[in-house]
């Protein structure tokens, strides 16, 4: 902040979601929380990140075991 004056109001607004484009689809949410779990108990490595989804039997979009490729591809495709 320049000035004594200045409030954290006085600073743009950001909107959590503010560069989503749609509400997330049920696959998107439950893709979501189980990352969020398998980050919070395997790890963040995409390696671990693969075997996890797999392990919870969390298809890719294709129906298929996740490989390291179709994640990323996935993760690119949302945006993430």
């Amino acid at each position: 902040m320049s000035s004594s004056t200045e409030t954290t109001t006085d600073w743009p607004y950001l909107e959590i979601h503010q560069s989503r484009d749609h509400e997330p689809s049920p696959y998107e949410f439950k893709l979501a929380a189980t990352l969020e779990e398998v980050f919070t108990k395997v790890g963040h490595e995409l390696t671990d990140v693969v075997s996890g989804l797999n392990a919870r039997q969390v298809p890719a979009p294709d129906g298929q075991p996740w490989t390291e490729e179709s994640f990323r591809a996935e993760m690119h495709r949302l945006g993430a």
